[in-house]
């Protein structure tokens, strides 16, 4: 288990009526460890300027911009920092990428979207039939596993992309994107991954992967609101992106539009050397390696127990797959047959724990599934920072509210 990571966080010393809080919300955004905020507090104390002036605070800017580059490249196992492109969010950039898609793909054009995606892996892409693209939906299981055979089916030689998740913010399923990738390669598709929901819990290693982009979200793995884009090595230069006529027309600049939140991006860096800090090793990405081998053992334990403890509460039902398959993110959403979720969670914030309720923007997967009509699901996530008290805890609330 990770010891002394509370400890790291001044935000997690907030209480509820004089309870401590126990924060299972990190799928919505995970708390921010104090080195981090200490690093954005230190740019703007000592570093702030735009890029490219030819004094120092706008050095020290393209210096960290450039470091930061190199470290999220680690933290993906990119194979070059210029493949690395920051934004707003990753809504933003796939909207982006949307654009630039409608420019080159023709009428008559397919795109794979999933029936399990967070509505920003679905909603830019949907854009793309104004163009005359035709836009196909991988079916949802009832267990919230994709269907496969029918993902086999509707691939074709007019698919000009696939979009899917790498894992689902609302069932935890964590999807077979080596299937995906085999299948896509041989039909000439581009590939692309939403690993916002996967970044913190697992290493993502687009190398291996060989996904053409993919997309996460600093906030989701204890930094700021940042979206961070990958994009394979030379492939974003080939794209009509949006940009000014000053704007440097080449990869990574090539899709940032404005003046970025260079605060926030020195707190990507921050969160990013945060999390290596647990593991050993060196360089950067072999630390990372080892910390988050013992990331997932520690979130592994702690949503077992929880899970197992929410099968022998009455009135509850937990979706998705069970803790026994290997690769299942931490996550778990369930609904009471009598209270709606939106009851469950007020009760447990009243207590100090704080979990979500509803759709959480999968609202295709919650129609699928036949929970929206019941207002979606009350979710709660194993973070870093969660200890085996807060699931005793959190178990015990619940009991009293299922008698």
């Amino acid at each position: 288990m990770l010891q002394e990571v509370k400890s790291h966080f001044t935000a997690l010393k907030q209480t509820v009526g004089s309870v401590p809080v126990v924060f299972l919300d990190g799928p919505a955004g995970t708390q921010v460890p104090d080195r981090v905020i200490e690093d954005m507090v230190q740019y703007y104390h000592q570093s702030n300027a735009n890029t490219h002036g030819q004094f120092a605070n706008a050095q020290e800017t393209d210096e960290m911009m450039h470091q930061t580059r190199k470290d999220v490249a680690s933290f993906l196992n990119a194979s070059s920092p210029d493949c690395i492109s920051f934004g707003q969010n990753m809504t933003t950039l796939s909207f982006s990428l949307a654009r630039a898609f409608s420019r080159i793909f023709k009428p008559g054009d397919e795109v794979l979207i999933t029936q399990l995606d967070h509505e920003a892996n679905r909603g830019p892409w949907l854009t793309l039939r104004d163009v005359g693209v035709k836009v196909r939906e991988i079916k949802l299981l009832p267990s919230g596993i994709l269907d496969y055979d029918d993902f086999h089916a509707k691939l074709n030689d007019r698919t000009r992309l696939v979009c899917v998740g790498g894992a689902s913010n609302f069932t935890g399923t964590v999807n077979d994107l080596q299937q995906v990738r085999q299948a896509t390669y041989q039909s000439g598709a581009w590939m692309l991954v939403d690993a916002v929901h996967y970044a913190p819990h697992f290493l993502i290693d687009v190398a291996a992967l060989g996904c053409d982009f993919l997309l996460c979200s600093a906030y989701k793995f204890y930094g700021p609101h940042v979206g961070i884009l990958y994009a394979k090595d030379g492939l974003l230069s080939q794209l009509p992106t949006d940009r000014l006529r000053t704007q440097d027309p080449v990869a990574p600049y090539r899709i940032e539009t404005g003046t970025l939140n260079h605060a926030a991006i020195a707190g990507v860096q921050g969160a990013i050397r945060w999390m290596a800090s647990w593991g050993d090793g060196h360089p950067l990405r072999e630390q990372l390696a080892y910390a988050f081998q013992r990331i997932r053992a520690h979130e592994r334990q702690l949503a077992r127990k929880l899970y197992n403890g929410l099968l022998h509460l009455p009135g509850i039902t937990v979706i998705g797959p069970d803790l026994d398959v290997e690769m299942r993110a931490p996550t778990l959403s369930f609904f009471h047959h009598d209270l709606p979720a939106e009851t469950v969670s007020h009760r447990l914030g009243e207590k100090g724990i704080f979990a979500w309720d509803g759709h959480f923007y999968a609202i295709r997967a919650a129609e699928t599934l036949g929970l929206l009509e019941r207002g979606g699901v009350t979710r709660m996530g194993i973070s870093m920072y969660t200890e085996e008290s807060d699931i005793d805890r959190t178990l015990d609330v619940l009991a009293d509210i299922c008698r």
